[in-house]
């Protein structure tokens, strides 16, 4: 017997959640690094290489929302209308990403990682696929064969506004300041 289409993909989701949702619960708990793989996967009720089916490594399960965050960039350069430009479009989709990561809340898991050096590096490698996807997209949008420097440029500044805007005390005047500059940079491009 065959499951209903979405189904399984509802499982898994339910299950990438609910390792997620523990494994800060515990890091936030315990710190970060008092809590191991193993711990996080018994106290989700899951097999070890469940967790690694889900997760590729012990900072991934911190930064769960990873892929949305990168996906959601790529669209709002996609998804835009036919004369809508560019960096404003870009702007609107950080001042949201900015407010979902200064929500109530996210103080605790932010001075988590700003106090582990592992999980830093973890941040810092996976804002630099950010841009690298960004840039991959404006170069796409501008019907490029590949990013030129200046799409590259542009995509490590965007990327770069959601640390300075979440460390800042006024997170949307920090997003507007840096995308004042962005905007500034992509007119001298010609774009």
């Amino acid at each position: 017997m065959t499951e209903p289409p979405g189904r399984r993909e509802r499982k898994k989701a339910a299950t990438r959640q609910k390792i997620a949702d523990t494994a800060l619960r515990l890091f936030l708990e315990r710190g970060y690094d008092a809590v191991g793989i193993r711990d996080v996967a018994a106290e989700a009720d899951v097999a070890v290489t469940t967790l690694f089916s889900h997760f590729a490594s012990k900072e991934a399960l911190v930064f769960e929302q990873d892929e949305d965050f990168e996906h959601r960039l790529a669209q709002a350069v996609a998804d835009r209308g036919p004369h809508e430009p560019l960096i404003p479009a870009l702007r609107h989709e950080m001042r949201a990403l900015v407010r979902h990561c200064t929500a109530d809340g996210a103080a605790p898991v932010w001075r988590m990682i700003d106090e582990s050096s592992d999980l830093r590096e973890y941040e810092e490698s996976m804002r630099l696929r950010h841009a690298e996807s960004l840039a991959a997209a404006i170069a796409a949008d501008l019907e490029l064969p590949r990013p030129t420097t200046a799409c590259r440029t542009i995509a490590r500044f965007v990327v770069d506004a959601h640390s300075l805007a979440r460390e800042s005390p006024d997170p949307d005047a920090a997003v507007d300041e840096v995308f004042r500059m962005i905007e500034a940079a992509w007119d001298v491009t010609g774009h």
